[in-house]
């Protein structure tokens, strides 16, 4: 292969990679495919939670979807998005990784929601599923119901967080409390524990989130719903 031939080779090949990175260029796609690493959503249910427009919605789930990292379904009158692949989700977690350990101003970011984050308690995955299987704790899934009725980790019940102040007294007090929710950009688990602590539980969020949960190979559940 000459040097021409060789550097068309590379400018097609690294083109087709420069794909992905163009379409994850924006914040908003971003946003979606987070949203979407937690469940399958239709497009006016991503324009409410993300307080776009349903065309700009639209426009920005194309994108993604002309990179093949989104997949669509009809029904009926809606189309609902998922992720294409789990590697899709792979990729999302190592640049959401990766700008937390170069880019301070994230976890600043972060504790101006929760602005005692840095002194909650965390336990990593691993420790949790031990706990679980000695029966020491309750583990609470805090994200909207419909991420927990589309996964959640096996054994978890579902407490929104916007639910979790009406539904304290079922709660045991005599058990360690673990709360989860999309992930480390997430403050829904932040947000259980600190309210839990003023109440007096022992609680303690977990390090990561539902979708890095299932990509380690822990286990899972769907559907169902947990009611107090």
């Amino acid at each position: 292969m000459n040097k021409v031939a060789r550097g068309e080779f590379k400018e097609q090949l690294f083109g087709q990679l420069a794909r992905i990175t163009r379409a994850l260029s924006s914040p908003r796609r971003i946003e979606l495919v987070d949203l979407l690493a937690q469940a399958e959503r239709s497009v006016e249910q991503l324009a409410e939670v993300t307080g776009m427009s349903v065309a700009n919605t639209s426009q920005h789930l194309q994108v993604l979807r002309g990179a093949l990292l989104v997949r669509a379904r009809r029904e009926g009158p809606h189309v609902y998005y998922s992720l294409a692949d789990d590697a899709v989700f792979g990729v999302w977690q190592a640049v959401r990784e990766l700008g937390r350990r170069q880019y301070a101003e994230i976890d600043r970011l972060l504790e101006t929601c929760v602005s005692e984050r840095d002194q909650l308690e965390s336990l990593g995955a691993r420790e949790l599923l031990e706990r679980m299987a000695d029966g020491r704790v309750t583990v609470l899934d805090v994200r909207p119901e419909v991420e927990f009725r589309a996964g959640h980790i096996a054994g978890a019940r579902s407490v929104p967080v916007q639910e979790l102040r009406r539904r304290l007294e079922a709660l045991p007090r005599k058990r360690e409390i673990v709360a989860y929710c999309r992930g480390p950009l997430c403050v829904f688990a932040d947000e259980a524990v600190s309210l839990l602590r003023k109440r007096g539980f022992r609680a303690l969020r977990l390090e990561g989130g539902y979708p890095d949960w299932r990509a380690a190979g822990l286990p899972v559940e769907r559907g169902g719903e947990e009611r107090s």
